[in-house]
Protein backbone atom coordinates (compact mmCIF):
# COMPACT_ATOMS: atom_id res chain seq x y z
CA UNK A 1 0.00 0.00 0.00
CA UNK A 2 1.40 3.38 -0.94
CA UNK A 3 1.41 6.15 1.59
CA UNK A 4 -1.07 8.94 0.86
CA UNK A 5 0.79 12.22 0.88
CA UNK A 6 -2.05 14.68 1.45
CA UNK A 7 -5.19 14.41 3.55
CA UNK A 8 -8.15 16.76 3.40
CA UNK A 9 -9.51 17.79 6.79
CA UNK A 10 -13.05 19.10 7.15
CA UNK A 11 -14.82 21.13 9.82
CA UNK A 12 -18.47 20.38 10.49
CA UNK A 13 -20.65 20.18 13.56
CA UNK A 14 -21.73 16.77 14.81
CA UNK A 15 -25.18 17.41 13.31
CA UNK A 16 -23.68 18.36 9.94
CA UNK A 17 -21.44 15.28 9.94
CA UNK A 18 -24.45 13.09 10.78
CA UNK A 19 -26.57 14.68 8.02
CA UNK A 20 -23.74 14.13 5.53
CA UNK A 21 -23.33 10.48 6.53
CA UNK A 22 -27.08 9.90 6.29
CA UNK A 23 -27.13 11.46 2.80
CA UNK A 24 -24.29 9.13 1.80
CA UNK A 25 -26.12 6.12 3.28
CA UNK A 26 -29.30 7.06 1.37
CA UNK A 27 -27.32 7.38 -1.86
CA UNK A 28 -28.06 11.10 -2.13
CA UNK A 29 -24.41 12.09 -1.88
CA UNK A 30 -21.33 10.36 -3.20
CA UNK A 31 -18.10 11.50 -1.54
CA UNK A 32 -15.56 12.81 -4.01
CA UNK A 33 -11.92 11.84 -4.14
CA UNK A 34 -10.90 15.19 -2.69
CA UNK A 35 -13.52 15.21 0.09
CA UNK A 36 -12.20 15.42 3.64
CA UNK A 37 -11.16 12.10 5.16
CA UNK A 38 -10.75 13.48 8.67
CA UNK A 39 -13.44 15.58 10.34
CA UNK A 40 -13.36 17.95 13.29
CA UNK A 41 -16.43 19.37 14.99
CA UNK A 42 -14.94 22.86 15.24
CA UNK A 43 -11.95 24.96 14.32
CA UNK A 44 -11.08 24.96 18.03
CA UNK A 45 -10.87 21.15 18.17
CA UNK A 46 -8.72 21.13 15.04
CA UNK A 47 -6.46 23.77 16.63
CA UNK A 48 -6.04 21.61 19.74
CA UNK A 49 -5.13 18.49 17.78
CA UNK A 50 -2.85 20.34 15.37
CA UNK A 51 -1.30 22.60 18.00
CA UNK A 52 2.23 23.88 17.45
CA UNK A 53 3.53 21.16 19.79
CA UNK A 54 1.75 18.43 17.86
CA UNK A 55 2.82 19.85 14.49
CA UNK A 56 6.41 19.71 15.71
CA UNK A 57 5.85 16.17 16.96
CA UNK A 58 4.50 15.11 13.54
CA UNK A 59 7.49 16.72 11.83
CA UNK A 60 9.97 14.97 14.14
CA UNK A 61 8.28 11.61 13.51
CA UNK A 62 8.24 12.18 9.72
CA UNK A 63 11.85 13.34 9.48
CA UNK A 64 13.57 11.26 12.17
CA UNK A 65 11.53 8.04 11.82
CA UNK A 66 12.13 7.00 15.45
CA UNK A 67 12.50 3.26 16.05
CA UNK A 68 10.33 3.42 19.17
CA UNK A 69 8.34 5.71 21.41
CA UNK A 70 11.38 5.70 23.71
CA UNK A 71 13.48 7.12 20.87
CA UNK A 72 10.78 9.72 20.26
CA UNK A 73 10.88 10.70 23.95
CA UNK A 74 14.60 11.39 23.61
CA UNK A 75 14.16 13.31 20.36
CA UNK A 76 11.39 15.53 21.75
CA UNK A 77 12.36 15.81 25.42
CA UNK A 78 8.71 15.17 26.29
CA UNK A 79 7.67 12.95 29.19
CA UNK A 80 6.27 9.53 28.38
CA UNK A 81 2.75 10.24 29.71
CA UNK A 82 2.45 13.53 27.81
CA UNK A 83 3.86 12.03 24.63
CA UNK A 84 1.61 8.98 24.89
CA UNK A 85 -1.49 11.18 25.26
CA UNK A 86 -0.53 13.24 22.20
CA UNK A 87 0.22 10.15 20.11
CA UNK A 88 -3.11 8.53 21.04
CA UNK A 89 -4.96 11.70 20.03
CA UNK A 90 -3.09 11.92 16.72
CA UNK A 91 -3.73 8.22 16.14
CA UNK A 92 -7.45 8.67 16.89
CA UNK A 93 -7.65 11.25 14.11
CA UNK A 94 -5.67 9.06 11.71
CA UNK A 95 -2.61 11.30 11.58
CA UNK A 96 -0.14 8.78 13.03
CA UNK A 97 0.05 5.02 13.15
CA UNK A 98 1.44 3.14 16.14
CA UNK A 99 2.58 -0.33 15.14
CA UNK A 100 3.98 -2.94 17.45
CA UNK A 101 7.24 -4.35 16.15
CA UNK A 102 8.56 -6.98 18.50
CA UNK A 103 8.57 -5.45 21.97
CA UNK A 104 8.43 -1.81 20.88
CA UNK A 105 5.76 0.50 19.47
CA UNK A 106 6.89 2.42 16.41
CA UNK A 107 5.23 5.77 15.60
CA UNK A 108 4.86 6.82 11.95
CA UNK A 109 3.12 9.70 10.25
CA UNK A 110 0.34 8.65 7.90
CA UNK A 111 0.39 11.80 5.75
CA UNK A 112 3.00 14.34 4.74
CA UNK A 113 0.57 17.22 4.40
CA UNK A 114 -2.78 18.27 5.90
CA UNK A 115 -5.10 20.57 3.96
CA UNK A 116 -8.08 22.21 5.64
CA UNK A 117 -11.29 22.14 3.62
CA UNK A 118 -13.66 24.73 5.07
CA UNK A 119 -17.07 24.91 3.38
CA UNK A 120 -18.59 28.19 4.52
CA UNK A 121 -22.02 27.22 3.17
CA UNK A 122 -22.17 23.69 4.58
CA UNK A 123 -24.42 24.57 7.51
CA UNK A 124 -27.24 25.96 5.37
CA UNK A 125 -26.82 23.26 2.75
CA UNK A 126 -27.07 20.28 5.09
CA UNK A 127 -29.75 21.80 7.31
CA UNK A 128 -31.97 22.33 4.28
CA UNK A 129 -31.55 18.63 3.51
CA UNK A 130 -29.89 19.30 0.16
CA UNK A 131 -26.35 17.95 -0.18
CA UNK A 132 -25.71 19.90 -3.38
CA UNK A 133 -24.26 23.33 -3.82
CA UNK A 134 -25.66 26.19 -5.89
CA UNK A 135 -24.29 24.69 -9.11
CA UNK A 136 -25.80 21.27 -8.43
CA UNK A 137 -22.52 19.61 -7.51
CA UNK A 138 -22.29 17.35 -4.49
CA UNK A 139 -21.10 19.16 -1.39
CA UNK A 140 -17.93 18.10 0.41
Amino acid sequence: MTKPHVVQVGIASYEQQKARLMAIARGEHKPGRDDPKIWFSSMESLAQVLSSKNQLLLEIIAVSKPASIGDLEQLTGRRSSNLSRSLKTLQHYGLVSLSKEGKVVVPRTVYERVEINLDLLAASRWQSGSPSDHDGHAAA
